[in-house]
């Protein structure tokens, strides 16, 4: 598997570079044969090139097997037009990473208020709410007048529809239970096709019961018994909101992985910003970044049918469970290590377990 791999800003070098020596030690134990090449984007692009996404760097990417992406300060990427570029949104759109995969869970030794769960976000990915994706050309937000602005939204029948069967899917996988979540009551068109659509999916999936909520009932119901829910499909802006809250009701949005899939290839990338706060201090938690590189490893695996990939993500999440339980792990979920000494700890599980 040939990987692209881009630190990040704030405290993306510290997270990715723990989680380069994981996968290291997971293709010498599997045989993986993973070729990492390593690139830059946002700040350390702009200041050296100009541009958060330098000439060449999509090539570069779509000539590979997948991404590794750190976390970007994308809210300080505002003017495309003096390249500032948000990445996230541009490796997004630009290969059609349609689904954002969200797993949360709690652990038995993370503190955390809620009863354990175990439950999957999957949110659309390209359209939504988001001005800077809804456009041929352009942003989708309008200045009328310097009193008046109007944001549009736009909801397709196809996005919709992969989304939907994408959700389905993952279900299948799981405890056969989807949760559609919309603001009909409001956005009567828009999302009426929405759940429309997911249940026309869902009538190809029989064996899945389906339900769907208002999106604010929904946040209400998600804060006080997440466990009640397994897979949760959304549109773009809804899923962003809602997934941040899952992670963080597992005990810390570090433990938030993080999967965005196209048909033909998909990014990892940790569910959190940059938190440039705690950068270089030695206290980021990786288990993020780490999680989403056992979903890609997945991913690929079931993809090309190649049974080692699967294993090695497996044998990843198990080895951050059982780092979780012997509290090898960073302050912010219990622990008492830091980024690079809890990366140390997953390397040697997975090497004793081999």
């Amino acid at each position: 598997m040939k990987l692209v791999v881009i630190p990040g800003d704030g405290i993306g070098p510290e997270t990715m570079s723990v989680t380069v020596d994981v996968l290291k030690a997971l293709d010498q134990r599997f045989g993986l044969g993973l070729q990492m090449e390593h690139a830059i984007a946002g700040k350390e692009s702009l200041a050296k090139h100009g541009t958060t996404i330098a000439p060449g760097l999509l090539d570069l990417v779509k000539n590979s097997d997948g991404l590794m992406l750190g976390p970007m300060s994308t809210y300080e990427f505002k003017d495309e037009s003096k390249g500032e570029i948000n990445p996230s949104k541009f490796f997004r759109i630009n290969l059609d990473l349609y689904a954002n995969i969200r797993p949360a869970k709690t652990f038995p030794n993370v503190p955390t208020r809620m009863d354990p769960f175990d439950l999957v976000v999957v949110r659309e990915n390209t359209e939504g709410f988001y001005a800077d994706r809804n456009v041929e050309s352009g942003n989708s937000e309008i200045l009328v007048t310097k009193d008046v602005v109007i944001s549009l939204r736009r909801i397709t029948r196809l996005c919709c529809e992969r989304i939907a069967k994408s959700a389905f899917e993952l279900a299948m996988t799981r405890k056969k239970h989807v949760t559609i979540v919309h603001k009909a009551n409001v956005l009567q068109i828009a999302d009426g096709m929405f759940i429309d659509i997911c249940h026309e999916v869902g009538k190809s999936y029989p064996e899945v019961t389906i339900d769907d909520f208002i999106v604010d009932a929904m946040m209400a119901l998600v804060a006080r018994d997440p466990g009640k829910f397994d897979t949760i499909v959304t549109t773009n802006m809804f899923g962003d909101i809602l997934s941040d809250l899952t992670a963080e009701l597992s005990g810390s949005l570090g433990l938030g992985g993080s999967l965005n899939a196209g048909d033909n290839f998909a990014m990892g990338q940790a569910a959190h910003g940059s938190a440039p706060d705690i950068a270089d201090q030695d206290i980021a938690n990786p288990f993020s970044l780490m999680t989403s590189a056992a979903m890609l490893l997945n991913w690929y695996g079931g993809r090309k049918q190649l049974p080692h990939y699967v294993q090695a993500s497996q044998a990843l999440e198990k080895a951050i469970e059982e780092a979780i339980d012997a509290r090898e792990t960073t302050k912010d979920i219990g622990g008492t290590l830091g980024t690079k000494a809890t990366g140390q700890a997953i390397v040697r599980k997975i090497q004793l377990a081999a």
